[in-house]
């Protein structure tokens, strides 16, 4: 299993010293990727939840990049209907090809109303807008001659460079865990990434991918991948509510050991940790306790 770590780029911890500083450690520490989340206003409602200082992910990752040499850089997740399709593909193809090719596309199609409201993109709509705005990305990745008519976006006799370092574009992971974004999965990604789910609910999409895609036709279904909140305890302490819902990792070494070793037994091939932390000092901690004591029980179990 990989394992990648969320750099907060939201909430308590958002100050440019903390992403860039998390960034080059986990580098440091063996980590093999990187990860940044997407909001592009905050509603007064959300304000406790995302924090009001929230920096745009594709500009975190361009200076995550310009600080790190080998680590994947990844968006869990970029909400697509939130931007033209064609910025977004030039955003991301650019940030492919000055990275040496580090990027990992995670995208979904939003889940807030009121966010949605404050960009103009009708909420109903959003499903169809995303799977519309892909499809036009990867034209413009992997055409000489781009051209695309859809509902939302057309485009036709242009160039567009720089193509993505990597061929045929950056993998796609898919988050979200409804039925739909399961279809999404299987239509696009080269993985599905959902957030917080427990071994059972994995497991059972899982299956439900690989039912789609020999419906459809498609020869492999996409990875298995998860970002999860996780805590490492000390002795006595008690674990934190999750900040997603669903299922936190908590535990002293040993305990986080087994619950991750199931996660693996179900399929889970890479696992973005997004450690719950009240600064900067405490994120280190937990990092470098999950590198040194976590990671390696866990390869010599494999």
């Amino acid at each position: 299993m990989n394992f990648g770590v969320w750099l907060p780029n939201c909430r308590h911890l958002a100050t440019p010293d903390v992403i860039r500083g998390t960034a080059v450690r986990a580098e440091q520490l063996g980590y093999d990727s990187v990860w940044v989340s997407d909001h592009v206003v905050t509603p007064n409602a959300n304000v406790k939840n995302f924090g009001e200082t929230i920096f745009d992910p594709l500009v975190t990752l361009a200076v995550v990049a310009g600080a790190t040499g080998q680590v994947r850089l990844g968006t869990t997740v970029l909400i697509v209907p939130y931007r033209n399709p064609v910025v977004t593909a030039k955003m991301i193809s650019s940030l492919d090809a000055l990275s040496g090719g580090r990027v990992v596309l995670g995208i979904g199609a939003g889940w807030l109303p009121a966010e949605s409201a404050m960009l103009g993109v009708p909420f109903k709509e959003r499903g169809a807008m995303t799977d519309e705005y892909l499809e036009a990305m990867r034209e413009l990745w992997t055409s000489r001659a781009p051209s695309f008519a859809g509902k939302y976006t057309q485009f036709s006799d242009l160039v567009f460079e720089p193509k993505p370092l990597q061929q045929p574009h950056p993998p796609i992971w898919v988050g979200g865990h409804s039925p739909a974004a399961l279809r999404r999965a299987s239509r696009f990604g080269a993985a599905w990434h959902p957030i917080n789910r427990p071994p059972a609910e994995l497991s059972a999409g899982r299956a439900e991918l690989a039912r789609l895609c020999e419906e459809s036709g498609r020869a492999a279904a996409p990875a298995l991948t998860l970002r999860n909140d996780v805590r490492i305890l000390r002795p006595g302490e008690s674990a934190p509510a999750s900040t997603h819902g669903g299922r936190v990792l908590a535990g002293e070494p040993a305990a986080l050991v087994g619950q991750i070793a199931e996660l693996a037994d179900c399929g889970v091939e890479h696992l973005v940790l997004e450690f719950l932390a009240a600064d900067g000092r405490e994120l280190e901690e937990q990092m470098v306790t999950f590198a040194e004591r976590v990671r390696p029980a866990l390869d010599r179990r494999s």
